[in-house]
């Protein structure tokens, strides 16, 4: 699905705060199939992980605030983003109300617009399949990083939209991957048959 940046805007809106504030797991299967934009780039969100907060060891803010983790008991719509294995930027979206940790991990789009700047992010990347098929391929082809942590995921270059003429989908569930601890949870959201999705 490719669609002209003009047109997708025209055919679009972006999620109000009220999407978020909502229990991490309801977020993330509902982004499936939603668009991150960010400047003049965008992809359909095909897979996603949710963290529970401070109940859930696998997730950053089990630990409760530290500088690091503030933002995601802050207000819902905003974006987490962190540093991983000295190389990869991972971009979440803050769920629950304030005070409530609770997040988003994007791990998958499909590219639908921008394709050309995400390839010129991504030389390494051969197959259109392969340009953000996963959380660190999607920030780098999107130009996200840690300079947008924080970021107003409701009014700013970071947003997340919502097509008027949404396709029907399924949703497949499975454990979360790549974590060691709470690894068995059914919590990693996908587009089923979706080749998009990290492999």
């Amino acid at each position: 699905m490719v669609i002209p940046f003009s047109e997708l805007i025209a055919e679009s809106y972006i999620l109000d705060r009220d999407f978020y504030a909502r229990p991490a797991i309801e977020v993330a299967r509902d982004c499936l199939g939603k668009i991150l934009v960010h400047g003049k780039a965008a992809g359909r969100i095909v897979e996603t992980e949710a963290y529970l907060g401070v109940d859930d060891r696998a997730a950053h803010a089990w630990r409760g605030v530290t500088n690091r983790t503030r933002v995601i008991f802050g207000p819902p719509g905003h974006a987490y983003i962190y540093f991983i294995y000295g190389m990869y930027e991972c971009l979440n979206f803050v769920a629950e109300p304030e005070g409530q940790a609770g997040c988003v991990l994007i791990r998958a789009v499909e590219p639908v617009a921008g394709i050309e700047g995400m390839r010129r992010r991504r030389l390494t990347a051969k197959r259109l399949e392969d340009l953000a098929s996963g959380p660190g391929k999607l920030t780098r082809a999107m130009g996200i990083s840690r300079k947008q942590n924080g970021a107003d995921l409701t009014g700013s270059r970071l947003q997340v939209r919502s097509l008027r003429d949404d396709a029907k989908f399924e949703v497949r569930v499975t454990p979360r991957i790549g974590i060691t601890h709470c690894a068995d949870w059914p919590l990693r959201f996908l587009i089923a048959n979706n080749r998009f999705v990290s492999r």
